[in-house]
């Protein structure tokens, strides 16, 4: 696999057991650049490792003036530096290379979870933790996937240098081989404490992070109560305690590099001291001494490579088992069946609290919980898997759950209340997958978005609404304007079935009016279920539900139930409980004087 060959066409189904089998899972899924890697890194270090057979072999070519041995030493100089040149060249192209398949595919992972979960996501896992995985955790797993083959290159030729001197130089070789491991495994006993306060350190990290994503979210409304300072006050004591975490965990680490530069320094000291003592009694060459003096010099190259693996495994675990969290996460009774292409159609109904949509009308909702109507919108979507068992909604007798999740999106979409607009064009905006029944300019007449093009065409280098950028989450345009833009793109998508939940909660009256008439006209003929308490759209409904305490209560036309259901009326007209006994005490009394006066009536006629 090459960077250019990115996104892959299928990232597989990753092992989410747990972070260091998400990780393994990774490496194995890219063995063919592990191996690549590994080849090229054999390749420069054992190249680094042969200068010093290369300087022993010269040093003792110009004791003995011999001008063939010095000859040959420099060739085998130049042959070492062609080998670490190329080596250390393909293995940074392969190694990063890795890095970036590696993170690629786990961004390639997250992001089909996200569209599988939908709005169930964030109710699962928090939004900033979301974001933690997706940008800081996927490198530190790259990180991880790369470093495996240089650390088992860096391994090898270790190893090949240790069996290379016990046959070049018994005397001395023995003596390397016993201190190496001792290099290798001496700060083995520190790393599960360095592992813990990187643990800690990511945990604090990603709370922090968690911390500035929903204050960022929510800083419109924390400007409007004035909590700004409150929520700066907490990112403030948690990016302390960020800090502090990271100062213990870079104290640990320090400690860990600073034992690897003094074990070899002892190491290379002992070879020295031992080692001319082998000279001055003639057991050993003034050459051969240099040799064994530069390998153990140089050993601490390769031996870099067992702290960055140490590193990489204690910070990517933490995030590997985050991106595993995220990636357990599944749809419930997700349908095993295969799509055909057809998108099933007929009325909607919700057996769990009896809400019937008959096919082709506007069936309106109200429902007293804002909370319930907007988890009742996302169960009507099949978005939501009910942990209480509760059967699956049925769309012309068919259960939404059994489903392929690709055509249950295509046969119910779903509005919420809170809609997201992405940043870029108006055209880019209502470029969604559509059955071409309806235009953007109908959808955007029917949304009443007139004002919404004035303003983006003033905002357009060349005047035409069309290329006027939309920033992030709309932020440039009002709370109306964005739902008005978002029911425009709902409208374009002309599904079977569409959810829309307080689709005008933003604006004022006459534009509501306005929209309810041009939805109306638009979906004529298609299944549409408005979440609403607004008298204006529930005056145009051709049905209306009332839903109270998760059962349906009451089914009518609007002005039917006003009059005689008072449960709807308190929500649509927001009358208090003594409003309601007035009321009802009015009507009596109105009854009672009714009768009175007919009662007269047949008695004077009677007379």
């Amino acid at each position: 696999m090459q960077i250019r060959d990115l996104p892959y066409p299928d990232p597989g189904v990753p092992d989410v057991r747990s972070g260091p089998r998400f990780l393994f899972w990774l490496g194995r899924n890219q063995l063919g650049g592990q191996v690549k890697s590994l080849c090229w890194g054999l390749l420069h270090f054992v190249s680094v490792m042969s200068l010093p057979y290369g300087v022993g072999l010269a040093v003792q070519a110009v004791v003995e003036r011999s001008g063939t041995a010095l000859a040959l030493a420099g060739g085998l100089i130049a042959l070492a530096a062609v080998g670490i040149a190329s080596g250390d060249t393909m293995l940074h192209r392969t190694a990063v290379t890795n890095w970036i398949t590696a993170a690629a595919r786990t961004q390639q992972l997250l992001a089909r979870r996200a569209a599988e979960l939908g709005s169930a996501l964030t109710r699962r896992v928090a939004a900033g933790e979301v974001v933690a995985v997706s940008t800081g955790d996927v490198e530190k797993i790259g990180w991880f996937v790369e470093a495996v083959s240089r650390f088992l290159a860096a391994a090898v030729t270790v190893v090949i240098v240790c069996a290379a001197l016990l046959v070049y130089q018994p005397a001395l070789g023995v003596l390397v081989a016993i201190g190496v491991p001792v290099l290798a495994l001496g700060v083995l006993p520190l790393l599960p404490r360095a592992t813990r306060l990187a643990d800690t350190q990511r945990e604090k990290a990603g709370r922090a992070t968690e911390l500035a994503s929903d204050t960022v979210a929510g800083l419109r409304v924390l400007r409007g109560i004035g909590g700004e300072e409150l929520f700066l006050e907490r990112y403030r004591r948690a990016s302390q305690e960020v800090r502090r975490a990271a100062v213990r965990s870079a104290r640990m680490w320090s400690l860990i590099t600073a034992l690897q530069v003094l074990f070899p320094g002892l190491l290379l000291i002992t070879v020295v001291w031992y080692g001319i003592g082998l000279v001055g009694d003639g057991r050993i060459e003034i050459g051969e001494l240099v040799t064994v003096y530069s390998a153990v010099m140089l050993l601490s190259y390769p031996l870099q490579h067992f702290q960055e693996m140490a590193m990489a495994y204690s910070f990517s675990r933490p995030s590997a088992r985050r991106a595993a969290r995220v990636l357990s996460l599944e749809r419930a009774s997700a349908g095993s069946a295969e799509s055909t292409g057809t998108s099933p159609a007929g009325d909607l109904y919700d057996p769990a609290c009896g809400l019937l949509a008959p096919a082709g009308e506007l069936t309106a909702v109200v429902c007293g919980d804002p909370d319930a109507a907007g988890r009742l919108a996302e169960r009507l979507g099949g978005h939501v898997a009910d942990p209480d068992g509760l059967p699956s909604v049925l769309l012309g007798g068919v259960a939404l759950d059994e489903l392929p999740l690709d055509g249950a999106r295509a046969a119910v979409l779903v509005q919420d209340k809170d809609p997201v607009l992405l940043s870029g064009t108006l055209t880019e905006l209502l470029d969604v997958p559509a059955s071409g029944a309806v235009s953007p300019a109908a959808a955007l007449a029917a949304a009443e978005c007139g004002d919404v093009l004035e303003a983006l065409a003033q905002a357009s280098l060349d005047g035409e609404p069309s290329g006027a950028p939309i920033t992030e989450r709309g932020r440039s345009l009002s709370g109306g304007q964005r739902q008005r833009l978002a029911l425009a793109r709902s409208l374009v998508t002309d599904p079977e079935v569409l959810v829309l939940d307080e689709p005008t909660s933003a604006v004022d009256s006459h534009t509501e009016a306005r929209i309810a008439e041009g939805v109306r006209a638009l979906r004529s003929g298609r299944t549409t279920v408005l979440f609403t308490s607004s008298p204006l759209l529930l005056d145009r409904a051709d049905r209306v539900v009332l839903v109270h305490e998760g059962e349906v209560a009451a089914v009518g036309l609007h002005r039917e139930l006003l009059y005689k259901e008072p449960r709807y009326r308190a929500v649509v007209t927001r009358e208090t409980e003594a409003e309601q006994l007035a009321l009802a005490q009015e009507l009596s009394e109105t009854t009672i004087d009714g009768l009175e006066a007919v009662g007269s009536i047949d008695i004077e006629e009677s007379a």
